[in-house]
């Protein structure tokens, strides 16, 4: 997965963003980007997963096709959180699924003091 990583944060560098965290889980991926106004974060995406996608296939770490699943979860924050930094867990999920907010995202969101909610 490291190399993933580091593949990964070439194709955010590239894109003039600035990746403060990658960490890489066995069915996804948690990146925190410190976004600039010069990209959206729709097509930032859309390009590291068109990009990773075709790495990862030249690569031929898996039988047949390997293709990201459609759609992503994000969420911003404007400032640093109270106790200096937002550091993504590494083995708690950050990611919605089924429409359920998990502990990982509910906790971080918690501590930069965002009321998370799983409705949306």
């Amino acid at each position: 997965m490291f190399i993933l990583q580091k593949y990964i944060t070439g194709i955010i560098r590239k894109k003039g963003q600035k990746l403060i965290q990658i960490n890489s889980m066995p069915d996804h991926t948690h990146i925190l980007i410190g976004m600039k106004p010069s990209i959206a974060l729709s097509d930032l995406i859309r390009d590291v997963k068109s990009d990773s996608t075709e790495f990862i296939n030249g690569k031929r770490w898996i039988k047949g096709r390997f293709n990201w699943q459609e759609g992503f979860g994000a969420f911003s924050y404007e400032h640093s959180p109270p106790d200096g930094g937002l550091i993504l867990p590494s083995a708690e999920s950050i990611y919605l699924s089924s429409r359920v907010l998990s502990t990982g995202a509910s906790s971080a969101l918690s501590r930069c003091g965002v009321s998370a909610t799983a409705r949306y």
